[in-house]
């Protein structure tokens, strides 16, 4: 193996020790700080009972949540960005997110009446309801960006759209639910880790873990359908049918993130753009490299958001938001 060909698992690795630093880091901040060696009494089953607390109860699930809600939405964008051939692609940006939050707060609301007190089965079933939001707005978005192929400015607009059309449809509901709903599901929107206990990591577990690999498996196909769609069917590629699956494949893992994560916009487009300038266009290391650095990201982000303002805490959303949007302007104006 030449020097070339072991630098994206030299990368991958850098990023994955970074994640466990930044991971342990963050176990030691909050609003209750916990020292490093009583962290590690404590994951040893030797720390106090307040320590145990702090840490099983509330950090460590929502660490766990941001590392998964992270690789998700980056593996999305990556994905999207290959398809639609549109480095400006993400799942925020062009709706697909508010969509999915749409689809959840009609069922909290029509079914639960209320954004606290969510019962067990209510958690594992709101990824179902993303989804089913997340493939309306994708739907609208290329039917209506559809004039003899898409181009990159038409998907965007229309994206932008959408999204819009969606979150005048949240606001509308939101109107209906009482001050305190409707509060949580205006930080909840702008992106916020709300599920801060283990059921909602099991409702997003499964996910992750199913459709993650499965885009690793369709990483060859995405590699083909970068050359072009007249290439690719004469290399013998199904062009439509793999396009449907990996789109489904980016819908869905955008649905199971915004079930719990809400509309964090912008992630799933920086983090495929750092993974190509580090590790190249090859979806083989792409993919996996894309889900490190959305991983790092978001629980990055999430660590400042928790800790720059205590004890408030500011939403991940608004976070990621801060450093992807100037990027996203970058990218609007360098694209032709």
């Amino acid at each position: 193996m030449t020097k070339q060909s072991k630098k994206p698992y030299i990368i991958m690795a850098v990023v994955a020790v970074s994640i466990i630093s930044m991971f342990f880091l963050s176990l030691n901040l909050g609003l209750i700080r916990i020292a490093p060696l009583d962290v590690l009494r404590t994951l040893s089953g030797m720390g106090s009972e307040r320590d145990a607390l702090v840490l099983f109860q509330f950090r460590l699930p929502r660490m766990v949540i941001a590392l998964l809600i992270g690789a998700g939405l980056a593996v999305s964008g990556a994905i999207l960005q290959s398809v639609s051939q549109n480095g400006l692609a993400d799942p925020g940006i062009l709706g697909i997110n508010t969509g999915a939050g749409f689809a959840v707060v009609l069922f909290i609301y029509f079914f639960q009446g209320s954004l606290t007190g969510l019962g067990t089965l209510s958690i594992f079933i709101m990824p179902f309801f993303a989804l089913l939001g997340a493939s309306l707005a994708a739907f609208l978005i290329y039917t209506i960006a559809w004039k003899k192929g898409i181009t990159p400015v038409r998907l965007i607009l229309v994206g932008i759209g959408i999204n819009a059309a969606f979150s005048a449809a949240l606001i509308i509901f939101q109107l209906k639910m009482n001050p305190r709903d409707f509060m949580q599901a205006t930080i909840w929107l702008a992106g916020s880790i709300w599920g801060t206990n283990w059921k909602f990591v099991l409702a997003t577990l499964p996910w992750i873990v199913i459709l993650l690999p499965i885009t690793m498996y369709k990483a060859r196909f995405l590699n083909v359908l970068n050359l072009g769609d007249q290439i690719a069917t004469n290399l013998g590629t199904r062009v439509e049918r793999e396009r449907r699956i990996l789109l489904f494949l980016s819908v869905a893992l955008a649905g199971a993130c915004v079930a719990v994560g809400g509309g964090i916009a912008f992630l799933g487009l920086i983090a495929p753009h750092i993974a190509r300038r580090l590790v190249g266009p090859k979806h083989q290391f792409l993919v996996p490299c894309s889900a490190l650095i959305g991983a790092l990201l978001l629980l990055v982000a999430d660590m400042i958001g928790r800790n720059i303002l205590q004890p408030s805490e500011i939403p991940v959303g608004l976070v990621v938001a801060v450093l992807g949007a100037p990027y996203f302007i970058y990218l609007l104006i360098k694209t032709p």
